[in-house]
């Protein structure tokens, strides 16, 4: 992997592929660079393609005391932007990204970015009674304290119950049956440093964007999941409706992680977004 140095002197890794006009491509809370392989062999013959692991994450320890919260993040994401000079980006944001993309164009504008693509991601996590469109449509503090205290018990359990328990009941069938993927993803879980995930959640929860959507003066393309764990599609039609001209796909039959389950239609969707 190559690396860059964020401002505070953290050492930020990231993986450089394919030539061409830039994409950035942002992963995930608890994922990695990895999210963004399957991909690679369509966009790396058109596109530059960066896929950085985000501070705190893909098992890289850190080294200086700043967390990876929402903040710290975005301007790591304006630190690799300037060391490797890019100008005119295609960035795009699946929900731990979207929020990062959304917490960069709130503090250095959209000044150098092209178009953007923001994947199954709600503006403000936490619900309360005038706000309805946060994880669920009902997890408000007191269910995110709650939340909170099983991270702390117990991290890999505490994120999949997050996945599990949510509004996808294929999710929560598959998680009782402790299916082989679950499995799988507990013991890669099981492998991260809790605490900066810990804290990099405590920080997208306080987070709320839902005043930087008008502020998108980029072409926007939106995805979400027919069967989100996390979000209706009120909530993908509410991002919709206040970002100026998005283009909205609703992939149906799928989860938080649309363009996993259906690759090619993203991977072809991405393309001609970024080419229209």
């Amino acid at each position: 992997m190559s690396h860059f140095l964020a401002d505070d002197g953290e050492k930020i890794h990231l993986k450089i592929t394919g030539d061409g006009p830039p994409v950035v491509m942002l992963h995930g809370w608890t994922a990695s660079h990895q999210e963004w392989f399957p991909f690679l062999a369509e966009l790396t013959p058109r596109h530059r393609v960066f896929r950085w692991d985000a501070r705190g994450h893909g098992g890289h320890a850190l080294s200086r005391p700043a967390q990876p919260t929402a903040e710290r993040m975005a301007r790591d994401l304006a630190n690799l932007i300037a060391a490797y000079r890019l100008e005119k980006i295609v960035a795009v944001g699946h929900s731990m990204g979207a929020l990062t993309l959304w917490q960069y164009i709130r503090d250095y504008g959209t000044g150098h970015l092209a178009k953007v693509c923001f994947i199954d991601q709600s503006p403000k996590l936490l619900t309360d009674p005038a706000w309805e469109h946060g994880i669920y449509g009902d997890f408000d503090a007191a269910k995110a304290s709650q939340l909170l205290h099983h991270l702390e018990e117990d991290f890999a359990e505490g994120v999949l119950k997050l996945s599990a328990f949510g509004l996808n009941h294929r999710a929560r069938q598959k998680y009782l049956e402790n299916a082989k993927g679950w499995e799988r993803s507990r013991a890669a879980l099981r492998a991260q440093a809790p605490e900066p995930l810990i804290a990099c959640w405590r920080s997208l929860t306080a987070a709320d964007y839902r005043d930087v959507l008008g502020r998108i003066d980029v072409p926007a393309m939106l995805v979400y999941g027919g069967e989100s764990n996390f979000y209706r599609s009120e909530t993908a039609r509410y991002v919709a409706d206040r970002i100026p001209n998005a283009l909205l796909h609703i992939y149906e039959g799928t989860d938080h992680s649309p363009h996993q389950w259906q690759r090619e239609r993203f991977v072809r969707d991405l393309l001609d977004f970024i080419d229209a």
